[in-house]
């Protein structure tokens, strides 16, 4: 699949948190914007880096609702968000393998994991602003704070 533009409706999914609790895109609807970040994988070096420095903005994290997935087990989600004091969810996509990642058009089939993509939905349920990192190469967080400041002030 590929990446879907910036206009179109995000496409819904269903997965657990790090705590095994259900979590539903469509559920934000009409209530607040999320940003989806994927990763590759929980422990490693560049992910590590990214999540801890989002952890440390405050600024962003106020103005949406930030979900962090990728296709590690849902226990190992858990022990990562412990061992780095994340705040936010942490999301599985372990199985069905990649489902999600592939419908955003981030899953690398080669390695089995979610590249690095990044996807502002507004409170309506439409993708605003997306950025697809390779691997190796991490993502910019004041790209982030630009794209929320478009929503404008009232994000919920």
């Amino acid at each position: 699949m590929s990446v879907p533009a910036a206009g179109s409706r995000a496409p819904d999914f269903e997965t657990q948190n790090q705590f095994g609790e259900p979590v539903r895109l469509s559920d934000y609807a009409g209530r607040r914007a999320v940003v989806l970040v994927f990763y590759p994988y929980a422990f490693s070096q560049v992910c590590t880096g990214e999540l801890t420095a989002l952890r440390d903005r405050p600024d962003l994290l106020g103005r949406a609702e930030f979900l962090a997935i990728s296709c590690d087990p849902l226990f190992t989600l858990r022990a990562y968000a412990d061992a780095q004091q994340l705040p936010f969810g942490l999301l599985t996509d372990f199985w069905p393998h990649g489902a999600i990642a592939s419908s955003y058009g981030v899953f690398d089939t080669d390695r089995g994991c979610a590249l690095r993509g990044t996807f502002v939905v507004d409170s309506e349920g439409l993708i605003r602003w997306s950025v697809v990192n390779q691997l190796p190469e991490p993502r910019n967080l004041d790209d982030y704070a630009a794209a929320l400041a478009e929503l404008g002030p009232d994000l919920g």
